[in-house]
């Protein structure tokens, strides 16, 4: 979509919410657009004016915080710091993508706000926050993801992920699938989120070269490299996440002296040697079925090959994850995928445990996202 196109699409949100201001935007059913256009009236009651205690994530773009509706509806409001062509792009971006998505594993859009030099999305809330403050942060000491919520929260993902590749019209490339927009409802069910970074693929377009945005440890080599975007590079952020699920392992680890290395490099050994059960996490303790291990791991490493060809669908990542849950052979072709000599490269790129790279060919920017954090 072009940069015209985008700031069309922002000016009719601005439009539309100067002329609802006056109006409660609880009663937006009739209307053509699927979600409410909310007053900063409403949401300021309901995040008690952007409260430091109801702030639930801040990153570079803004803050995160949780509100509750006078209708005692609970929401999440992203809270744009700074207007800039950049901010008004990702707003207009992630409305647009939000309100176009109906899945039960992606994030729910309720509405927005777009009026002065305010830019508000509102979100359903998760009360189990994401997946990263289970896997590394202030949760993970509770170890609440047992083995069948992770698979579930896999399959979720997966399931989100194949919506947006293959039933989203047009079709819609994240291009920022991570632990920390991974986030859980009541029920630990997986909702993919942050769609900010997302791209519109038209039809019969199979990839892209644009400007790299994502976070180090999840990018595609060729995006990483040479700013080639397909839906095969969500492919390989998923593998990357699936693995991190399994053994709780960030997808960067800083080694001594310096040295850094990606999951795949510290999984692959392990793999070559049939060690499964020395990459699941070791605060399972064993409690976990070892042939849906083994089907989950060599999934993930058939969809971080290197070779972009060589990656499934995920839609076929959907299909050998049920199948693998089920106790038949979910991968039946991926014995043999794990060369010997297979050493994931980037070429001594410079980058950061969960930090986002935002540059091509040589200009790097490191920024800091969202993480939701548990509410105090």
């Amino acid at each position: 979509m072009s940069y015209l196109a985008k700031k069309m699409i922002l000016e009719c949100f601005c439009c539309a919410a100067r002329k609802e201001e006056p109006n409660i935007s609880a009663h937006n059913s009739s209307r053509e657009y699927p979600w409410e256009i909310y007053t900063l009236k409403e949401i300021l009651h309901a995040t008690n004016n952007f409260h430091n205690d109801n702030k639930i994530g801040e990153g570079g773009f803004g803050s995160v915080y949780w509100g509750r509706t006078s209708t005692g509806i609970e929401i999440a409001v992203k809270r744009l710091k700074a207007m800039s062509a950049k901010a008004e792009m990702e707003f207009a971006v992630e409305v647009e993508i939000l309100g176009r998505v109906r899945h039960k594993n992606l994030l729910g859009l309720r509405g927005f706000y777009a009026g002065g030099d305010e830019r508000l999305i509102v979100y359903d809330y998760m009360p189990n926050h994401s997946l990263i403050a289970h896997l590394h942060g202030q949760l993970a000491v509770d170890c609440l993801l047992d083995w069948h919520r992770r698979m579930n929260i896999a399959i979720g993902s997966a399931e989100g992920i194949a919506y947006l590749h293959h039933e989203a019209n047009p079709h819609i490339i994240h291009r920022d699938i991570k632990a920390s927009n991974v986030l859980l409802d009541t029920e630990f069910q997986a909702k993919v989120a942050d769609f900010g970074f997302a791209k519109l693929i038209p039809e019969g377009v199979t990839h892209m070269t644009t400007r790299v945005k994502g976070t180090l440890g999840y990018l595609a080599p060729e995006y990483a490299m040479w700013g080639k975007v397909s839906e095969s590079c969500d492919v390989y952020s998923f593998g990357i996440l699936l693995l991190e699920i399994i053994s709780a392992k960030k997808p960067l680890e800083k080694l001594p002296g310096g040295v850094r290395r990606d999951i795949v490099q510290w999984v692959t050994p392990y793999v070559q040697k049939g060690a499964f059960d020395h990459i699941a996490d070791p605060r399972l303790k064993g409690r976990y079925d070892r042939a849906q291990l083994e089907t989950a791991i060599m999934i993930a490493m058939r969809c971080t090959d290197s070779n972009p060809e060589n990656r499934p669908s995920m839609m076929k990542v959907v299909e050998w994850l049920n199948g693998g849950l089920e106790g038949t052979k979910g991968v039946s072709d991926v014995e043999d995928m794990v060369d010997e000599d297979e050493e994931q490269n980037y070429n001594g790129m410079e980058y950061e445990d969960d930090t986002d790279y935002d540059g091509y060919n040589g200009t790097e920017k490191f920024r800091e996202r969202r993480t939701w954090q548990h509410r105090k």
